[in-house]
C-alpha cells in the first residue's frame, strides 16, 4: 500500500510540474496543492473549498498530505494528455469576453459563482445568452438606509437599467443609461457577502447605488448581465475597434485625501473612469466632491510621494500627488503595496488623448477593489 501511495504520489507530481498546472485552474493563484481526482484539474486551497461544497461534481484532495489510490490517480488529471489546459478547453470553451473571470483577489461570491457556472451549470460549453435581465434586487434607501425590494429591468435593445419603486408600476423611478453605469462587488462596505455597488451620472455627478440578492447566482448573473450590455453597447458605438479593445477591465479603489499645512485625515474615495470622487460615508449615495484626472498633454500627471514641507511628511511613508493644471492633490496610504497600487490605477487614466478611446474601451467598466489595508488618507 505504501509503495503503491509513493508511486502514485510521484505520477501526481511529474503532472502537477507541468506549466499548465502552475496556476490554479479557477484563480490563477501561482503554487496551487490541491486536486479535484474527478475534473482532472490543480486547484489553491481556496477554491478547493468551493469544490467541497458541490460534492456530486467534484472530489477533492490535497497533493502533499492526502493518500492517493491507484483509482483516483487514472483519472483526467494522470493522464499525460490531461491537466488544466485540457479541462479549461472543455469547461471553458466559449466564455464571453465581457464575462468577468475572478481572480484569487476577487470576493467569495464572485469565484464560487465563476465555479459553479463552469462545472455545475456548464454554462461556457455552448454559445453565450441574452444578456437582458429583469427580476428583484434588495435597494439601499438613500434616506433611511434599509434594503428594500424593488423591481431592476436591465434591456440591451433600450441601451439602459430601470428600477421601479412598485412590482406593477409601469413607470421607473430612475432609467439610466448603460454608457454612465459602473458595477463593483462591495461585500464589506455593504455589509452583505452579495452587496453591489452600481454607479452612475445624474446631472453630471456621479451617483451610488447599493444592492444585494440573497442568491449569489443571481447578483453575478447582474453583474455580468450589465457588462453584458455595456460590452455590446460599444460595439455600436467603436464599430472599428477590436473585442479585445473593446474588454471591459475591472478597477474601482478606496483612497484618502489634504493640504500641505493640514494633518492627513481619514476619507473614503473611489475612482470610476477618470472621476476621482470623494465620500464622508462609504454608502453616501452621492459623491462629496470630484477631481478629473486628464491627461499628460494636458497638464495633468501622478508622481510617487510629497512635496518637500508637508506637514507629516516624516510620517507617512507611502505619500502620492495628483498634479492638475489648477492645483496639487496630496494623499498617502497605509502600505507601499497600496501605495503603487493607487499610483498605477491613476496612471491608467493619465494616457495620452490619443488613447482616450482606448482608455474608454478598457475602463468603462471597472472593479479594482482595494480592501480597508488600502484605504489612503488625504487632508482635509
Amino acid at each position: 500500500m505504501a509503495g503503491g501511495n509513493e508511486r502514485n504520489v510521484k505520477a501526481l507530481r511529474e503532472v502537477w510540474r507541468r506549466a499548465e498546472n502552475s496556476l490554479c485552474a479557477d484563480c490563477g493563484k501561482p503554487d496551487p496543492d490541491w486536486a479535484s481526482s474527478t475534473l482532472g484539474v490543480f486547484i489553491c486551497l481556496s477554491c478547493s473549498g468551493i469544490h467541497r461544497n458541490i460534492p456530486s461534481i467534484s472530489k477533492v484532495k490535497s497533493l502533499k498530505m492526502d493518500h492517493w489510490d491507484d483509482a483516483q490517480v487514472q483519472v483526467r488529471s494522470l493522464s499525460p494528455l490531461h491537466g488544466n489546459a485540457v479541462t479549461k478547453a472543455t469547461y471553458e470553451a466559449h466564455i464571453p469576453i465581457y464575462y468577468y473571470q475572478p481572480t484569487y483577489n476577487d470576493c467569495q461570491v464572485l469565484r464560487e459563482q465563476w465555479i459553479r457556472a463552469k462545472y455545475e451549470r456548464k454554462e461556457f460549453t455552448e454559445g453565450e445568452t441574452s444578456p437582458s435581465q429583469e427580476g428583484i434586487l434588495w435597494k439601499r434607501g438613500r434616506d433611511n438606509g434599509q434594503f428594500l425590494p424593488r423591481k431592476f429591468l436591465l434591456s440591451e435593445r433600450e441601451g439602459c437599467l430601470k428600477y421601479f419603486t412598485k412590482q406593477d408600476a409601469k413607470e421607473p423611478k430612475i432609467n439610466i443609461k448603460i454608457d454612465v453605469i459602473n458595477a463593483t462587488f462591495q461585500p464589506v462596505k455593504i455589509g452583505n457577502p452579495n452587496g453591489l455597488q452600481i454607479t452612475y451620472l445624474k446631472d453630471n455627478k456621479t451617483r451610488n447605488i447599493f444592492v444585494y440578492h440573497e442568491s449569489g447566482k443571481e447578483v453575478v448573473d447582474w453583474y455580468n448581465a450589465i457588462r453584458s450590455v455595456q460590452f455590446h453597447y460599444l460595439k455600436v458605438a467603436f464599430p472599428i475597434a477590436s473585442d479585445n479593445e473593446r474588454a471591459l477591465s475591472p478597477y474601482i479603489y478606496h483612497l484618502f485625501p489634504s493640504q500641505q499645512r493640514e494633518a492627513f485625515k481619514k476619507r473614503w474615495f473611489t475612482l470610476d473612469h477618470r472621476r476621482l470622487m470623494y465620500f464622508k460615508d462609504p454608502l453616501d449615495a452621492f459623491a462629496k466632491g470630484e477631481v478629473f484626472v486628464g491627461s499628460r498633454e494636458n497638464g495633468y500627471s501622478v508622481q510617487k510621494g510629497l512635496p518637500s514641507g508637508t506637514q507629516g511628511n516624516f510620517s507617512w511613508h507611502y505619500g502620492l500627488t495628483i498634479v492638475t493644471p489648477d492645483r496639487e492633490y496630496l494623499f498617502t496610504c497605509e502600505t507601499e503595496t497600496d501605495q503603487l497600487g493607487w499610483i498605477e490605477s491613476l496612471k491608467r487614466c493619465n494616457l495620452t488623448a490619443k488613447c482616450e478611446v482606448c482608455f474608454l474601451l478598457q475602463l468603462l467598466q471597472t472593479t479594482f477593489v482595494w480592501r480597508p489595508s488600502s484605504d489612503c488618507y488625504r487632508e482635509g
